[in-house]
């Protein structure tokens, strides 16, 4: 993983928020068929690959990877309280589901799922997620073992094309415009 600018700013933002449980939780805006935004929290797991791209967990069974197979586009928004920064992160899904046939991305899987906590792990063995609760549904169910993910435990990866970065410090603050092309190239920009 190359250390990018944006990424070097990133690195030190959690460095900084590592004891602050929320600061791992980011906005995550996918499109639907209707062309209308989707947008969930979800939870860093971390980075993969040099491309710099960040890591989640996701459900194959949940709306956003239907909505990453249409439209692959997205946007992430993660604020950092601490530092007043603000990362948008505009790139491409890549959806690692258990059929993958790159082996450095089902290692990639295959870690990230042990990583994972009992209480994450569980969550892939309850019901289909967003649809109607049964009467009878069980949420007792016994921790998933961590030596083989589950077959609906998919790693998704956010490819970051764009990364627009502004900091709330100061007066006037400071933004800037990270995009990728042939390499990645910085403009400063007006708050």
């Amino acid at each position: 993983m190359s250390d990018t600018p944006w990424l070097v700013l990133l690195k030190k933002s959690l460095e900084r928020h590592r004891n602050i449980t929320e600061a791992r939780y980011l906005q995550l805006a996918t499109i639907t068929p209707e062309n209308r935004p989707a947008n969930r929290t979800v939870v860093f797991r971390g980075f993969y690959g040099d491309k710099d791209c960040l890591k989640f967990a996701v459900d194959n069974r949940s709306r956003k990877v239907y909505q990453v197979a249409l439209q692959p586009w997205a946007e992430a928004c993660w604020y950092f309280t601490q530092t007043r920064e603000q990362f948008r992160l505009s790139g491409l899904l890549h959806l690692v589901e258990a059929n993958n046939a790159d082996i450095n991305l089902q290692q990639a899987r295959q870690t990230s799922w042990q990583e994972l906590s009992d209480n994450a792990r569980l969550q892939f063995a309850w019901d289909n997620p967003g649809q109607p609760r049964a009467e009878d549904a069980d949420f007792a169910l016994p921790v998933p073992p961590s030596e083989k993910p589950l077959a609906n435990f998919c790693l998704l990866l956010l490819e970051p094309m764009q990364v627009d970065y502004l900091n709330l410090v100061g007066n006037p603050q400071n933004r800037y415009i990270y995009s990728r092309y042939d390499g990645w190239s910085v403009k400063e920009v007006n708050p």
